[in-house]
């Protein structure tokens, strides 16, 4: 029998700021003479390893916090479950999984997810539409290239609509889920997930932050977190943020604002409520960039902005409801039961280069840019409704951790395009004709914008239904086994309302997964992992054809390690991935895509997260990416082509980010000073041809020091000597050029 503690009440408040993502517990009352890591042990009190798993991802002992045990006599629910997850320490889980927690987003002054993500090797840049929504590749596979990419939200499928590049103002961590967890996450990239925990409401807690910045280009941000207890039992966390100014683009100005409240209510000692807002606006010119001419890298500066500043802003808005019932049966059993809704809008004009080299005159004259004129409103409403069971019990000396669950999912997406294309060149071709904008001596509105003509009038409707089942098994101290599965029932309808056709796919497949751990001795665990996926392609190509569901395989090994009694704590992986029905974006038909057939990405990578002596916070990641297609594409109207072995585009070899941050006493003031490294390998720049982007390496360096008390000076700067980089590309005239040396400073009050 376990040895009883005299501690009887213990309430999921306060290591939600320490959670990975499952249940979140402390100590309320905690026995005289115990500290917080001898109070819990997890085979005496199950729930109580979601602490455990916690304490493994933060600079605290986590080892230690199995060294006693506890009993239970109530249990208080104040913290909110992830879903999909169970309560595993992170050795225990079979994944390859790194958290980005928001006390790194706020040392670096980051404010965009695409920024946050960049500080984890496994996740490179996409194609961002003019920088209105997020894209990006988790292992060397980004999805569909013509929507923004997915994520989760609180485990909750999320991120695809039109809503603007996401901003890290009310995310508590972002977690980057690797490796094969398909069958249970469901219609997710093989590569991986990103999962957003946004800042929830706590329970019988009063207290709050707000800051101003002032960052290069005249942008100024304001921002305030407050979490108000109004009851033992009622909380409310109101969570704001504004921002404005120039950028590094020539003519382009940027306003963005969000509001993202949460509340918490507490329905009984063992059942939580919460439901969260999310109402944002992004108004920003549309841009595409700079062109590159002959791989010159220098044909326009970096500041030189290529369409019509009459264009006006590209406004992007999103209103979300999340709403989450959790509730605690006992110390083994619990369930989740959640619904989301959301509403995404993005509508704007925009002169952008022409991609098609017949109708390009700057290969003619080498300073002449023909531009297409274009206009979009593209909506979109996403829904989700699931439930999940967490539980656990015993079949001999074996014992089982077992998800059962189910969700439904609607995503409805409205597309209008219309565009304006000059003709070919040739020598009686007007610049009027070809809308044409002069490289060398760029004269804004010289020409009335062009009439435009719809190109796409489409809807697209998926709905899918899945459920799974994950059981991961204890066979002996040292070995674990997982075995699951999930099966999805997919229907997509495309209506395409100018050529009056209606496709319909329908779908249903049972993807597997099974994974081992193998503990080797205290810090060090082996895993490996087999997973397979099932994802509808949305959409259609230029002929109206709907792409077939695309299907994928993974298999992941790796060794887990947890140094310096779990100060200190890493992961090295080796994995491969396949695909079939890829998509890839239409060179020539920008909006539409191609299906390649298949494609393979292997590679490896490392990450480690922690504290050296000394107290040297550090975060190191690197990956090494080897993403190609493994089929042949050719399309002999347009001279298209994809041959296996070319790599997929913007997905580097070699991606690596380095960080340290050290803690010290100034003036008898608490202070902070770190610094950091990025780089980035050379790249494809176009799907089926040889344009590559450059390789490029940025420094930054970030601090902060205590003015007084609840007062603090904080200020950072980013590429920190200038560098030209190139964070994307979609065509040699599609190219987004990376911001230069950019410097934030600010002042943070809290109370």
């Amino acid at each position: 029998m376990p040895h009883r503690n005299r501690c009887n009440k213990i309430s999921l408040t306060m290591l939600y700021h320490y959670s990975i993502g499952t249940s979140l517990t402390h100590l309320t009352r905690p026995c005289k003479g115990m500290t917080l890591f001898s109070s819990l042990r997890a085979r005496s009190m199950p729930t109580a390893s979601p602490l455990l798993l916690a304490l493994a991802c933060s600079p605290m002992p986590a080892e230690a916090a199995e060294t006693a045990e506890v009993e239970r006599d109530e249990i208080v629910v104040s913290g909110v479950r992830q879903p999909y997850r169970g309560d595993f320490a992170l050795r225990e889980i079979p994944q390859a999984i790194a958290t980005i927690d928001g006390t790194v987003l706020e040392q670096n002054a980051i404010l965009r997810l695409t920024d946050a993500l960049d500080l984890n090797a496994s996740v490179v840049r996409q194609n961002t539409l003019g920088g209105l929504w997020d894209s990006f590749a988790v292992r060397g596979f980004a999805g569909d290239e013509n929507l923004p990419s997915g994520y989760l939200v609180n485990g909750f499928n999320a991120g695809r609509g039109f809503s603007g590049q996401r901003d890290v103002a009310g995310i508590e961590r972002v977690e980057v889920l690797k490796g094969p967890a398909a069958a249970v996450l469901g219609r997710g990239e093989p590569g991986g997930s990103i999962n957003l925990v946004t800042k929830q409401s706590q329970l019988d807690r009063t207290f709050g932050t707000a800051a101003i910045q002032y960052r290069s280009f005249d942008t100024v941000r304001a921002e305030a977190d407050a979490n108000l207890a109004l009851s033992n039992k009622l909380s409310a966390r109101i969570i704001g943020y504004a921002e404005a100014g120039d950028t590094f683009r020539d003519t382009i100005q940027q306003r963005r604002w969000g509001f993202l409240p949460s509340i918490g209510m507490a329905l009984g000692a063992a059942t939580r409520l919460t439901y969260d807002l999310e109402w944002t606006r992004v108004e920003v010119p549309f841009d595409r960039g700079i062109v590159v001419l002959n791989d010159n890298f220098r044909t326009v500066p970096r500041t030189r902005f290529l369409g019509e500043p009459s264009d006006g802003d590209t406004i992007a808005r999103a209103t979300g409801h999340q709403l989450r019932l959790q509730h605690e049966f006992n110390d083994h059993w619990s369930l989740l039961v959640g619904a989301s809704h959301r509403d995404t809008l993005l509508t704007g004009a925009s002169s952008d280069a022409e991609t098609a080299r017949a109708r390009q005159k700057l290969y003619v004259d080498g300073h002449s840019l023909s531009r297409q004129r274009r206009t979009r409103r593209y909506t979109s409403e996403h829904s989700v409704v699931r439930a999940e069971l967490a539980g656990e019990f015993a079949t001999g000396t074996m014992r089982h951790r077992v998800l059962i669950g189910a969700d439904f999912d609607t995503f409805d997406t409205d597309q209008f395009f219309t565009r304006y294309r000059g003709p070919a060149v040739s020598p009686t071709t007007s610049d009027q004709a070809g809308y044409v904008l002069d490289l060398r001596n760029p004269v804004y509105g010289r020409y009335t914008p062009p009439t435009t003509i719809p190109t796409t009038n489409r809807r697209d409707v998926q709905r899918a239904i899945g459920v799974y089942l994950q059981d991961q098994i204890t066979l002996t101290d040292r070995l674990q086994i997982r075995i699951g599965g999930r099966y999805d029932d997919f229907l997509l309808e495309v209506e395409d309302r100018l050529a009056k056709v209606t496709g319909r796919r329908k779908r249903g497949r049972f993807s597997p997964q099974a994974g081992i751990v193998y503990q080797l001795s205290g810090p060090l665990s082996l895993y490996a992992a087999y997973g397979e996926g099932f994802r509808a392609n949305i959409g259609a190509d230029v002929a109206g054809k709907v792409f077939d569901p695309e299907t994928t395989k993974s298999i992941e090994a790796g060794l887990k390690v947890s140094a310096m009694g779990g100060r200190l704590t890493g992961t090295l992986a080796v994995f491969q991935l396949a695909k079939s029905n890829v998509l890839a974006t239409d060179t020539l038909n920008p909006g539409f895509s191609v299906a390649i057939g298949k494609a393979r990405s292997r590679g490896v990578e490392l990450d480690v997260n922690g504290t050296l002596p000394g107290g040297i916070d550090v975060l190191l990641s690197y990956a090494y990416t080897d993403a190609e297609a493994r089929s042949r594409v050719l399309d002999p109207s347009f001279s298209f082509q994809i041959k296996p072995g070319d790599p997929l585009i913007n997905i580097p070899n070699h991606n690596l980010n380095v960080q340290a941050a050290k803690h010290f006493t100034l003036g008898g003031r608490r202070a902070m000073m770190g610094t950091g490294i990025q780089h980035v390998g050379a790249r494809s720049g176009e799907t089926g041809t040889d344009f590559k982007l450059p390789p490029h390496t940025l420094f930054r360096v970030f601090g902060q020091v205590e003015l007084i008390e609840h007062l603090e000076l904080f200020g950072s700067v980013s590429n920190l000597f200038d560098a030209h980089w190139y964070a994307n590309s979609y065509s040699p005239v599609w190219v987004q050029p990376g911001a230069p040396r950019t410097a934030t400073v600010g002042l943070r009050a809290s109370f």
